[in-house]
């Protein structure tokens, strides 16, 4: 907080201005500083530039932040990013993984895959592709509890999902799939209701790709219970021109396709396709 007021400091005096109100929940912009955003945006965009015309003779590097949904970030991005990281031993990817979407106009990520389309901002949006999810229960848990065989089997569970009022987006919304009005136990995280439903705390909502992490989960009701959504890649619309974003971007959609169906064909053991 010291070097960021130093720094404030050095630019309102190099500018002449008031820049910045300090209040309790941070910095606000004064006038002169929402001003100052525009040509500030200008600057940045000609020197990104200028690196990237530097980077076209040297190969894809640098730094790469993905903002992703916690599902996404704890299942397939360590994967996809690691071979990534493999073919471009210059390049460095952070992952944020958060329960909200991340926020591209601030540039609190380079890129942000999300599981809806949004139906506002400056931004360029790519479909990744589909992925599957059912409901699973602990091998155990089953074991000890009477078969489930229809819809009406589930009510003598306890049901594991999202927070009602933290769900982010309304594809994270399953709970209605399995006629259930609400969830006994829940969290905003998806890592953390998968470790609820490992620990045979109930059922719930479960991306196929991540079961194959837990071998001990078993889908239930697979052929009554089974959702499909969808993941989207999104990019500011600035960076439209950066070649470098363009091939990172495309090398991690396709990286992205495969690794989900590599998975979901480990839960049902189909084979993979490679096209």
């Amino acid at each position: 907080a010291s070097t960021v007021g130093r720094r404030v400091a050095r630019l309102e005096a190099a500018v002449g201005a008031v820049l910045f109100l300090k209040t309790p929940q941070g910095y606000a912009l004064t006038e002169a500083g929402e001003r100052l955003v525009a040509p500030a945006e200008a600057s940045e965009k000609a020197a990104l530039a200028a690196a990237e015309a530097v980077r076209r003779e040297t190969g894809i590097s640098g730094q790469l932040r993905i903002g992703a949904p916690d599902g996404c970030a704890n299942y397939l991005l360590p994967q996809v990013a690691g071979a990534m990281c493999a073919a471009h031993p210059g390049l460095e990817i952070q992952i944020v993984a958060q329960p909200r979407v991340v926020n591209l106009s601030k540039r609190e990520a380079d890129m942000a895959i999300t599981v809806s389309p949004p139906d506002t901002g400056r931004l360029v949006v790519q479909r990744l592709t589909d992925y599957r999810l059912h409901l699973a229960g602990q091998a155990d848990y089953l074991d000890r509890h009477p078969p489930i065989r229809d819809l009406e089997d589930l009510k003598g569970h306890r049901m594991i999902g999202y927070i009602p009022d933290m769900i982010f987006d309304r594809e994270l919304d399953y709970l209605s799939e399995t006629g259930a009005d609400s969830a006994a136990l829940s969290s905003n995280s998806v890592s953390v209701q998968m470790q609820a439903i490992r620990a045979g705390a109930g059922l719930g909502i479960v991306h196929d790709f991540a079961m194959p992490f837990v071998p001990e989960l078993r889908p239930v009701l697979a052929r009554r219970i089974a959702l499909t959504r969808a993941f989207w890649l999104l990019r500011h619309a600035d960076d439209r021109a950066s070649r470098r974003l363009t091939l990172l971007a495309e090398e991690l959609a396709q990286r992205i396709r495969h690794e989900v169906q590599r998975l979901e064909a480990l839960l049902w053991r189909q084979p993979v396709s490679r096209t």
